[in-house]
């Protein structure tokens, strides 16, 4: 079968050549007749973290962000690249509570509010959502329109039994995308009287589990999670660099936590030696990390294209 000037034959052989040697893709190289043609399947992944109630601009004088920064600032952003592909996704990696005024105002219902109004898609749950106490979390997420999601996190004896998924399942351009989220460890990080009988259950164990789940008995093309047990340390804490090469099926680990900036993702290799994504967009909204898929409905596979991150 011929599509323009591509066999069935010699597409997959342009994607083979397509690859760079970092892993990556470029759009740019992949002619428009493929996508059309709904051979290709592209998707495009945003996200933040550590967003800390910044709803604006960091002020005009301030020493180290000037007039930078703010949810409402990279809104622009975040609504240009969903018309520019309508498979879109849009995460956060916790931490969306604390930092402003606007938090002691109006607690987290105020920012759950505008990501709702901005389209998010899901958020996992940092240790500031614990600032304020179960409450707290009960009552934004009954203000969100996006669910919030949390694998290692037991609620199960508080009030937030059944008001959090311990994962999702969406589906952008038939594609099937599996979340699954990681929580810090509370104690002696969070007073007790905040998190109440919530049970930390261990994240690799849960990060295997979900991630086994999702790919084998869901069916997803791509398993994304929303980690906010930060990018690295010094000594052997779990943290994603340390939680990548341990998993099989996970693609993505959207971080949090550390308020880490990098330039574009790290590409890891997993336990069965495939690549692994793993990044982290800083904090406040000083960024956005942004990160496109190629499917290949025939072939059934993916590629990751032009990865990068875009600074607000």
């Amino acid at each position: 079968m011929r599509m323009g000037g591509f066999t069935m034959s010699n597409r997959r052989n342009f994607l083979k050549q397509a690859i760079l040697g970092s892993g990556a893709l470029s759009l740019g190289l992949i002619p428009n007749e493929l996508f059309a043609s709904g051979e290709l399947v592209h998707l495009t992944v945003m996200h933040t973290n550590d967003m800390h109630c910044h709803l604006d601009p960091f002020p005009a004088d301030h020493a180290e962000y000037p007039g930078k920064g703010g949810l409402i600032r990279i809104a622009s952003i975040i609504s240009q690249c969903r018309k520019e592909n309508p498979n879109f996704l849009l995460l956060d990696a916790g931490d969306m509570f604390q930092g402003t005024p606007y938090f002691n105002y109006f607690k987290g219902n105020l920012i759950v509010k505008v990501m709702s109004k901005m389209g998010y898609d899901a958020g996992t749950i940092g240790n500031h959502e614990f600032d304020n106490g179960l409450e707290d979390i009960l009552s934004a997420a009954k203000n969100a329109s996006f669910p919030l999601i949390s694998s290692n996190y037991d609620f199960s004896d508080t009030i937030l039994s059944g008001h959090i998924k311990n994962q999702l399942i969406l589906e952008k351009g038939g594609i099937k995308i599996g979340i699954y989220g990681l929580g810090i460890e509370l104690d002696g990080l969070v007073g007790k009287l905040n998190y109440g009988n919530t049970r930390y259950l261990d994240p690799l164990h849960t990060a295997l589990q979900m991630e086994a789940a999702l790919k084998n008995d869901y069916k997803c093309d791509l398993v994304i999670c929303l980690s906010h047990l930060g990018l690295s340390y010094e000594h052997n804490k779990i943290s994603d660099k340390t939680l990548a090469p341990q998993t099989k099926f996970t693609d993505l680990i959207i971080g949090g936590h550390t308020h880490s900036f990098l330039d574009k993702p790290m590409i890891m290799k997993n336990a069965d030696g495939n690549p692994i994504l793993v990044n982290q967009a800083g904090w406040a909204a000083l960024a956005t990390g942004k990160i496109e898929f190629v499917f290949d409905r025939a072939g059934g596979k993916k590629h990751q294209a032009a990865i990068i991150n875009n600074l607000s």
